[in-house]
């Protein structure tokens, strides 16, 4: 599976962005898509994850309450992370990821595959 992720920008503090990550070749056999976030000397950080058939969706404390992740109902393909009420601290490269076996880890050592990264940027 390729993963494409695409949505970033540049936004106020409270203002809403929707980012998008787009599977291609083998998703049959991708079980669980995460995403995470890296701002500038941090390290790689668990967002928000949501498994691939049934849709169980897991969140960050970080960001549970504003941020939701979903597939597209019509592009099943396609997985969402919409990101409202965002915040200066919320600023980074966010990154899309999938597994291909069971399970829905924060780790980002358990993910096979990667996508590229997308800048949001929120300021205050």
């Amino acid at each position: 599976v390729q993963l494409q992720a695409s949505g970033g920008g540049s936004v106020q503090a409270g203002g809403s962005l929707r980012l998008s990550c787009t599977a291609s070749g083998r998703t049959f056999g991708s079980y669980f898509m995460g995403w995470f976030r890296q701002a500038p000397g941090k390290e790689r950080e668990y967002v928000a994850g949501i498994r691939w058939n049934g849709g169980i969706t897991y969140y960050s404390d970080s960001v549970k309450g504003r941020f939701a992740v979903a597939r597209d109902n019509a592009r099943r393909n396609v997985v969402h992370l919409q990101m409202n009420s965002l915040k200066p601290e919320d600023t980074a490269v966010y990154y899309c990821a999938a597994r291909n076996v069971p399970g829905a880890p924060t780790d980002a050592a358990q993910y096979d595959t990667w996508g590229n990264g997308t800048l949001v940027t929120v300021s205050s």
